[in-house]
C-alpha cells in the first residue's frame, strides 16, 4: 500500500493533539493485521501496548532478540507475553552477517569507534528490523519527543521511508515523563527490573548503563560517545545512510 506525503501530513495534523488511544484506534482500525508494535520491553512500549490491546486483543508484536540483552529483558518479553495472552515475535539478526562482523572486528567492536558502534547497531537491530517491516503497512512505536535532542520534531504519524514507505505511529509522542508513570501506577503495569537498579533507558546489556540523577534518562546509552546525537538507526537514519543521500 503506498502513501503520499500529503495525505499522511494531514493525518498527524489532524491526531495530534487526540489521545494515544484515538491515534492507536485510527491505526488498528484501518491497518490491523499489516500493522505491528515495536516492543523493546521498556515501559513507554509497555504504554503503547496496554492502550493497543484493549483496542485489538489480537494487536501483532514484535522484539528485537540482538544477542546481547540483559537476562532481565528475556525474563521481561515472557511476563509481557502472559499478562497479554498474545504471541510476540522475536526479531534476530542474520547469523552469517553477525558471524562475518565478528570475525573481523571482534565482538566488542562498538567500543572501537562510531564506525563500529553502527555497524554492530546495523546487523543485530536495523537489517532485522528492515527485513520484518516488509510485511506490514506500518508499525507503532513509543517514540517521545521530550527523550532525546534528536526525537523533538518527530511527528504523530509519518512515511517511514528507509523501510519501504510503510507507516510510522508515535501515539504517546507528546506524552511527558509524568504521564507515563501515571499510567503505569494507575495500571499496574509490569515494570523492567533494570529501572530499579538505576537505569532509565534499556538496550544491549554491553552498551547500557545506570545513570545518574540528572542525567538525561538516555545518557546510559552508549555512554562513552560524545554528542547528543546517538541513536541506533532504528528511528534515526545512520550516518552512513544520510551520507549517501546527500550524495544522490
Amino acid at each position: 500500500m503506498e502513501f503520499s506525503e500529503k495525505e499522511v501530513q494531514l493525518w498527524s495534523q489532524q491526531l495530534e493533539n487526540k489521545p494515544a488511544a484515538e491515534i492507536l484506534e485510527f491505526a488498528l482500525q484501518r491497518f490491523h493485521p499489516r500493522l505491528a508494535i515495536a516492543h523493546s520491553m521498556q515501559i513507554e512500549d509497555m504504554v503503547v501496548l496496554d492502550i493497543a490491546w484493549k483496542i485489538q486483543p489480537k494487536v501483532r508484536v514484535f522484539t528485537l532478540d540482538t544477542g546481547r540483552l540483559h537476562q532481565e529483558t528475556y525474563d521481561m518479553i515472557d511476563r509481557v507475553r502472559d499478562r497479554y495472552g498474545i504471541p510476540i515475535e522475536i526479531l534476530f539478526p542474520d547469523a552469517a552477517e553477525v558471524e562475518a562482523m565478528v570475525r573481523a572486528k571482534g565482538m566488542n567492536l562498538f567500543y572501537e569507534s562510531p564506525e563500529n558502534r553502527h555497524e554492530c547497531c546495523g546487523v543485530r537491530k536495523v537489517h532485522p528490523l528492515r527485513k520484518h517491516l516488509a510485511q506490514f503497512d506500518g508499525w507503532i512505536t513509543g517514540l517521545r519527543r521530550d527523550q532525546w535532542t534528536t526525537r523533538a520534531h518527530v511527528p504523530v504519524v509519518e512515511i517511514d521511508t528507509a523501510n519501504g514507505g510503510i507507516l510510522k505511529f508515535n501515539p504517546i509522542v507528546h506524552w511527558t515523563q509524568q504521564q507515563i508513570d501515571d499510567y503505569v501506577k494507575t495500571n499496574r503495569l509490569p515494570a523492567h527490573a533494570l529501572y530499579a537498579k538505576g537505569f532509565t533507558s534499556i538496550g544491549c546489556l554491553p552498551c547500557t548503563r545506570p545513570t545518574q540523577p540528572g542525567e538525561n534518562p538516555r545518557a546510559g546509552r552508549w555512554w562513552w560517545e560524545e554528542g547528543s546525537k546517538k541513536e541506533c538507526g532504528l528511528h534515526v537514519a545512520e550516518p552512513q545512510e544520510i551520507k549517501n543521500k546527500q550524495l544522490d
